[in-house]
């Protein structure tokens, strides 16, 4: 059986390459609306960040993603994208030990 090409991706704020799964996308629309991607297939400029509450937290404090989507985000959305980040992190460690 061929062994599928996995997808890498490049996190905006450690520089790691990691598998496309083991990200969360976030995304700029044209309308300058900035929102987390779950699905990573909304049309928009994207950047990706790992699945770990540390890098969210230093992404808030440096203000990364606000240079990298040339926008200004809120505390609001920082703290919901660090809420979704712990949740997913919690899932994917819960439903890991499953196999």
């Amino acid at each position: 059986m061929k062994t599928r090409k996995i997808p890498m991706r490049k996190c905006v704020v450690s520089n790691e390459m990691k598998p496309k799964k083991e990200m969360i996308r976030i995304v700029r629309s044209k309308e300058g609306e900035v929102s987390i991607d779950p699905t990573g297939k909304l049309a928009g400029r994207g950047a990706y960040l790992s699945i770990e509450p540390e890098v969210v937290q230093l992404s808030w404090d440096n203000k990364t993603l606000d240079r990298i989507l040339n926008t200004s985000l809120t505390d609001d959305f920082y703290q919901e994208l660090l809420d979704y980040v712990t949740h997913q992190k919690a899932r994917r460690e819960l439903f890991s030990n499953d196999k």
